[in-house]
């Protein structure tokens, strides 16, 4: 993953989040094995990115963009109780294909930011495999294209549980509307506001620990 120190040039980043169906993703050698022709349920349902554009030495939020996706299969409960998005909400969302030219629009040739950023990579990479962009062995996206602020976190608060909401909480970020449900704009609208603060040298302070996160 990147670093700040890889960020000096740097004039804008774009957070992103993905919510997704909470299935796992198969692997290249499980994909091998299964039926030709068998067409493979997506796994986002939820794209949601915000810019961020260097303000003096910091950083200032832009414009945004967010869409849900049609996977073309199920969606798991315990992925509704988080995101609180169902299959009908769903049913005349466009598909990945549909709007992957709005999202590399958007997103452009700039590094991109996300919390516990493994996760985004692997559904990215998945998706773009999935209509023929890459192999399932292969990778468009990797390490060197994001910033995770979950890595930055450790560094900030050293021994502390790397959730989103924790983050939050020990930055003094108000994530009250995520109590009920998640997002992906604004789980990306958060990740910024968390980056913004430790890049600009947050001051420690361990009586704000106030997370109900886990």
């Amino acid at each position: 993953m990147l670093t700040l120190d890889d960020l000096t040039e740097d004039k804008r980043l774009v957070a992103i989040d993905a919510e997704t169906t909470g299935l796992p993703i198969p692997t290249a050698a499980e994909i091998k094995k299964m039926p030709k022709g068998l067409r493979l349920p997506g796994i986002v349902i939820e794209l949601g990115c915000i810019e961020l554009l260097r303000d003096g030495d910091g950083w200032k939020t832009g414009e945004s963009w967010q869409r849900r996706i049609q996977p073309n299969g199920p969606i798991s409960k315990a992925s509704i109780a988080v995101h609180g998005i169902n299959p009908a909400e769903l049913k005349d969302a466009p598909q990945f294909r549909d709007v992957l030219d709005e999202f590399e629009a958007f997103i452009g040739q700039d590094i991109l930011l996300a919390h516990s950023a493994v996760n985004e990579i692997a559904f990215l990479n998945f998706e773009y495999a999935r209509v023929g962009r890459c192999g399932f062995d292969e990778a468009i996206f990797s390490g060197n294209d994001f910033v995770c602020t979950q890595e930055l976190s450790r560094q900030f608060f050293p021994g502390v549980p790397g959730s989103l909401d924790v983050l939050c909480d020990r930055l003094w970020i108000d994530r009250s509307d995520r109590f009920q449900h998640h997002g992906a704009l604004l789980d990306a609208v958060l990740t910024a506001e968390a980056f913004v603060k430790m890049q600009g040298g947050f001051v420690r302070d361990d009586t704000r620990s106030m997370s109900f996160g886990d």
